[in-house]
């Protein structure tokens, strides 16, 4: 994992230790064993997987509020936090998980995240299970589901303080995903390619009707001749409508504008 561990140094100014270079080889060994029998991912090579999967989820830690020093030393989470705390671990969901990026990544280096791994395919969520409790991942659902129904149901709904996606749609289609799923006051992350500006013009329209206003595009170059990323960050100001996200399948067959 020398790429990664290199990587994270140089652009994120992250010190991976032992412990965290272990839990991203056994994460890339299952990758590659589960891939054999199920279609996972395109990127195996053992370099590219530690640049393009490992790393590039790692870039969402930029949008992603730091944790205060000392904020729970040396103790396990409590349950239940008191109204009063002036710090808690964030809520996050990663809608359209795939093989786990970038939700298993991002909780490998900030465990007191509380996570969700939402993903439609069942073999796909049986995987990210297998990950979990390989890894001993605490705080992390995987759920199987499509986004346009866990956005109406009330337990997830307007519930996260961060929600990320990589790679699932456009991005006026991956707001009505992913923006009924955050709180008011938190954000939605999208991790995109280079050339995003007229996607994130096409997608004003949605973000605003969804109850979101754009914060800032963050273009992140991969080391390795990997080419450049763009982080779209949302924050969300206002309740999403009722209405949305729409039934399964229209929000791709008649995006918002």
């Amino acid at each position: 994992m020398q790429l990664l561990e290199q990587g994270a140094r140089q652009l994120l100014g992250l010190c991976l230790t032992a412990q965290h270079l272990a839990a991203f080889q056994s994460y890339y060994d299952e990758l590659v064993a589960w891939n054999q029998r199920f279609n996972l991912t395109a990127i195996t090579n053992y370099q590219q997987v530690q640049i393009k999967h490992f790393l590039d989820s790692l870039t969402c830690l930029l949008a992603l509020p730091p944790v205060p020093e000392n904020a729970w030393p040396e103790k396990p989470l409590p349950e239940t936090l008191p109204v009063s705390t002036a710090w808690r671990p964030l809520l996050c969901i990663d809608v359209g998980s795939g093989a786990g990026f970038p939700g298993i990544p991002l909780k490998i280096i900030r465990p007191e995240l509380r996570l969700t791994l939402l993903e439609a395919t069942q073999k796909k969520t049986a995987f990210l299970q297998h990950i979990v409790d390989l890894l001993g991942l605490k705080d992390v659902e995987v759920v199987t589901a499509r986004a346009e129904e866990l956005g109406q149901d009330a337990h997830y709904r307007e519930r996260y303080d961060v929600v990320v996606a990589r790679a699932v749609a456009e991005l006026p289609v991956l707001a009505e995903y992913c923006l009924p799923f955050a709180r008011q006051g938190g954000r939605f992350v999208a991790q995109k390619g280079s050339d995003i500006s007229e996607e994130v013009e096409q997608a004003q329209g949605a973000i605003s009707l969804l109850g979101g206003a754009l914060k800032e595009i963050r273009r992140i170059a991969l080391p390795d001749l990997s080419g450049e990323r763009s982080l779209v960050i949302i924050n969300k100001v206002r309740p999403t409508p009722r209405e949305y996200p729409r039934r399964t399948g229209i929000p791709s067959k008649r995006p918002l504008r």
